[in-house]
This record gives C-alpha cells, sequence and structure tokens, in this order.
C-alpha cells in the first residue's frame, strides 16, 4: 500500500492506494509535510485533488477502491449521484436507496466514507437545511459547500 500527505485550504490530506485504486482519503487535524516524492499509483488522486481545492475540478475519474459492507458501497455509490454545488438530506438519501427507515444505517456509512471529499458526504444535511454531522469537523464542511456554491456576482446597476 502506497501512501503520500498534501496539503489542502482544510489541512494535510493523506491518501492510501495501490495499483487497484486508492483506498483511503483522509483530512487529518495535526500537520505533515506534503510528499516530495509522489507514488505513481497516487498522482492522478493527487493531481485531480489539488485541482479540486483549487476551483479547476467538480468530479473525480481516478481509480476507486473503497473498502467497506455492501451497504456501505451502496451508499457511498448513492453519495458520487449527488451533483457538485448540490445537497442532499439524510431522509431523501434513505428514500433513495429504497428504505426511509435506514436514515441512521445511512448515515453510519456517511460518517465512515473512507475517500474524503471525491465521494461527497459533505452534500449530506438535515432535513431542515442544517449542517449535521460531519467527521472532519463542521467548520471544513461549511468550507466544502460553500467552495462548491460560491456566492454570485451581484449587479451594482
Amino acid at each position: 500500500m502506497q501512501q503520500a500527505y498534501i496539503n489542502t485550504p482544510l489541512g494535510s490530506c493523506l491518501i492510501e492506494g495501490d495499483d487497484i485504486g486508492v483506498c483511503k482519503i483522509w483530512v487529518l487535524d495535526e500537520k505533515h509535510n506534503p510528499t516530495v516524492s509522489i507514488p505513481a499509483e497516487l498522482k492522478e488522486a493527487v493531481a485531480q485533488l489539488e485541482e479540486y481545492f483549487s476551483g479547476k475540478r467538480k468530479t473525480f475519474d481516478f481509480k476507486m477502491n473503497p473498502q467497506g459492507t455492501e451497504f456501505q458501497k451502496k451508499v457511498w455509490k448513492a453519495l458520487l449521484e449527488i451533483p457538485y454545488g448540490k445537497t442532499t438530506s439524510y431522509h431523501e438519501l434513505s428514500v433513495k436507496l429504497g428504505d426511509v427507515k435506514a436514515i441512521r444505517a445511512v448515515a453510519s456509512a456517511n460518517g465512515k466514507n473512507p475517500l474524503w471529499v471525491v465521494v461527497p458526504c459533505h452534500r449530506v444535511i438535515g432535513s431542515d437545511g442544517s449542517l449535521t454531522g460531519y467527521a472532519g469537523g463542521l467548520w471544513r464542511k461549511k468550507w466544502l459547500l460553500e467552495h462548491e456554491t460560491p456566492p454570485a456576482q451581484q449587479s451594482l446597476f
């Protein structure tokens, strides 16, 4: 398993993967020096993450290999369908997955998402529009949502 650290506006980020695909992207609370020589297996993921944070990328297409249960993978796949700049609620996500009573299970799978930013769990909010739990901290969730939906330029005339 290869790994690399990169700096993001939200802190250091750890990326892990191999030739099958990236299996882990985590934002860290502690600062790490960025990896000088990025392993070949991670170069595309690093490049795409840097493009995302610079505002030049809205989707990711590098090889991914997240590890989890079949249910978790089903939830993560549904998260990938939430468009850039849009949000959904845990309730709406549960309905989409076919079981409105599975809100807690969906929220749990959302919280175990191993591919930070790439699988956009930050786009899931409360039914009332509130920013609900986020493993990376609500301040990061707020930043990501604002990054994806910058305020419209208002005309003075």
